[in-house]
């Protein structure tokens, strides 16, 4: 394991639709620092463009258990972050951990805000 941690801000941050095929509702995000940049997400798929089915291996009550999920991650960043709102994430500190080359997690610097 090759664990390494490194300093950057969050550069970019949109919620909204995105992800994979574009059909995923959530909060994405671009992280970087003086040599180094990522994108990371907390998403699910689209109820209005992604329809459960008889194949699916995931059911309705899965996707409001994601959608409930990510709503509590976006209120726990707004906390930590000091903001009342997404766009006044960009530009917090962050840590970002990674094994090689990645990204394992990351969290907002709160002790420097």
């Amino acid at each position: 394991m090759n664990e390494r941690k490194e300093l950057g801000k969050i550069q970019n941050v949109k919620f909204g639709i995105g992800g994979y095929q574009d059909a995923c509702l959530g909060i994405f995000f671009t992280l970087g620092g003086d040599h180094w940049g990522v994108c990371t997400d907390k998403s699910a798929w689209d109820c209005n463009l992604i329809t459960v089915s008889d194949r699916s291996q995931w059911t309705e009550a899965d996707r409001s258990r994601q959608y409930d999920e990510i709503l509590r991650y976006v209120s726990g960043l707004l906390k930590e972050a000091k903001v009342d709102d997404v766009s006044r994430l960009v530009g917090k500190p962050i840590e970002a951990t990674f094994d090689g080359m990645t990204l394992k997690s990351w969290r907002i610097l709160m002790e420097v805000l």
